[in-house]
């Protein structure tokens, strides 16, 4: 699934970072640097998405 996630984070960042966590914080994060500007948006949801989970436990 987080290949899915990845290539979905590349077109609409949000959506990647759903369907790899949910509607969590990051989630909300993800929608604010994204309406402010597409690329920060990206960089955050692919940095989400690609962390090592050791830091989720």
């Amino acid at each position: 699934m987080p290949v899915v996630a990845a290539i979905a984070a590349l077109f609409l960042p949000p959506l990647g970072v759903f369907l790899d966590r949910g509607i969590t914080p990051a989630f909300w994060i993800c929608v604010g640097l994204t309406l402010l500007f597409f690329v920060p948006g990206v960089i955050y949801a692919l940095a989400t998405i690609l962390a090592p989970r050791l830091a989720r436990s």
